[in-house]
């Protein structure tokens, strides 16, 4: 899999570049949107993250050119941190944004739930006898069907395609309702609540990360 890093500051794409090798990625890197987008014509990128305040082009307008050229996923990577930033990004098409200072190990957890959820031959999600059947929209626990609202259904999925990794609200928030939703992180909570009860003996399975969000792993055995 290769991974192209834009950004013009050289200490972190470094720092980046470490981490993806250690994960058996691919990484090319460019310093401005110009070079980034010499390199998608020669190479074949399967994900792209991209700073926005560059020299000679802006993040924005080299995602922009990147996507006349391929449809890959993006990630921005950048100091600003305002909602218009994060809302502009989206409207763009990108896949998550994540602010710096940033944990080089969290980029990589979101570049695996991407690379997760961009699968698209996939449609059986199964964790041990609960299946969420994408085909038939439908979800069963040793067979036996459970009944769960659209929302709960989506959250399901979103759990499932990103097993054991930790989820913030605002990400699920975004993932689930999308970036247009006017609600506010006690939504996810609620939601979370009635899908656990929905769940039966997996409902334990739904962790929350105090301070942060949620994770969806196996309970502990006894």
């Amino acid at each position: 899999m290769k991974i192209l890093v834009c950004d013009d500051e050289e200490l972190i794409r470094d720092v980046v570049k470490e981490y993806l090798t250690l994960e058996q990625y691919q990484v090319l890197e460019a310093s401005n949107g110009n070079e980034a987008i010499e390199i998608v014509k020669k190479n074949d990128i399967d994900l792209v993250i991209m700073d926005i305040m560059m020299p000679k082009m802006d993040g924005y307008q080299a995602i922009k050119e990147i996507k006349k050229i391929k449809d890959v996923p993006f990630i921005i990577l950048s100091a600003r941190s305002e909602e218009f930033d994060k809302l502009y990004g989206f409207d763009l098409g990108i896949d998550d944004y994540i602010t710096k200072p940033f944990s080089p190990k969290e980029l990589v957890a979101r570049i695996k739930a991407i690379m997760k959820r961009l699968q698209n031959d996939q449609v059986i999600y199964k964790f041990d006898d609960l299946v969420l059947d994408d085909l038939a929209h439908e979800v069963r626990i040793n067979s036996s069907l459970v009944e769960l609202t659209p929302k709960e259904y989506d959250l399901l999925k979103y759990f499932m395609q990103n097993k054991n990794i930790a989820l913030s609200r605002e990400a699920i928030l975004m993932n689930v309702w999308g970036y247009d939703f006017y609600g506010d992180e006690r939504t996810v909570d609620t939601h979370v609540k009635t899908l656990r009860n929905s769940l039966g003996k997996y409902r334990d399975s739904i962790k929350t990360i105090r301070g942060m969000g949620y994770k969806f792993e196996r309970k502990e055995s006894n």
